[in-house]
């Protein structure tokens, strides 16, 4: 009894504070849904996934695991206002290996009119300047084209300062070669570990498929996003990498030729 004389006094007394402190409390509520949303993902059929529609740039990553394309279909498929406008072709891996789809699969992106861009596999195991002399071999740039991409997943159980000065001379030889500073691909975690704080003045495109921000990234760095492994595309068969450009459209030309 004496609990519920207690409560209505400080009802009484302090209500439009409660009341306002109540509303204060829910709008902060739907404030971080809203921010937790505001990527405006949206279930695309015809690619299978869903896209976040806050991008206006969206694009795709192909290697000899996407056996054999057809560029003519690639290059005519759109869907709800979306439609490919770039693409990453595997080059290289390693010291020695080349991807058998790459000349092709990087003549043919040129001929679709998708801005088209090429990356190596590392191996932290392989010599890094070897690595980026395989590629050079391989690759011949032409304006428009994004810059060389490191494709980094794997540690093959070497040392953080083996695989963080291993990294760094690879960046260094193929931006001395090139004359424009390369794109780092990672995962989140590999992210974390080895490239911030010791590679961050290189363009980042990340491969995070769990999230659904980007906060945890630089976003002076973050130009490009991996959201999914799932999509698909007219011309390619199996499940297909899609990506978006997350920064400002006229800042596109900053990681290209």
């Amino acid at each position: 009894m004496k609990t519920r004389v207690l409560a209505n006094i400080i009802f009484r007394r302090y209500g439009i504070w409660i009341s306002i402190g109540m509303v204060l409390l829910v709008g902060y509520w739907v404030f971080r849904a809203y921010r937790h949303d505001d990527m405006d993902w949206r279930y695309v059929r015809a690619f299978g996934i869903r896209l976040p529609m806050r991008y206006g740039i969206h694009g795709i990553d192909v290697s000899r695991h996407n056996d054999r394309i057809n560029w003519k279909d690639v290059r005519q498929m759109e869907a709800e206002g979306v439609r490919l406008q770039f693409v990453f072709v595997k080059a290289t891996e390693g010291a020695t290996m080349s991807d058998k789809h790459f000349d092709k699969n990087w003549r043919e992106a040129k001929k679709s009119n998708l801005r088209r861009g090429a990356y190596h596999f590392y191996h932290p195991t392989r010599d890094p300047i070897k690595q980026a002399k395989n590629f050079i071999r391989r690759v011949e740039l032409s304006s428009g084209d994004f810059a060389p991409v490191v494709d980094f997943e794997v540690t093959n159980g070497q040392s953080d300062e083996t695989i963080i000065e291993g990294l760094r001379l690879w960046l260094q030889t193929i931006e001395a070669h090139y004359n424009v500073r390369p794109i780092i691909y990672t995962n989140g975690n590999l992210y974390k570990r080895y490239i911030k704080g010791n590679l961050d003045d290189y363009p980042l495109w990340i491969a995070d498929y769990s999230t659904k921000h980007l906060r945890a990234y630089d976003p002076d760095q973050l130009y490009l996003w991996q959201h999914s492994q799932n999509g698909w595309v007219k011309g390619i068969k199996g499940q297909v990498d899609f990506n978006v450009f997350v920064m400002d459209e006229n800042r596109m030309q900053e990681i290209c030729l």
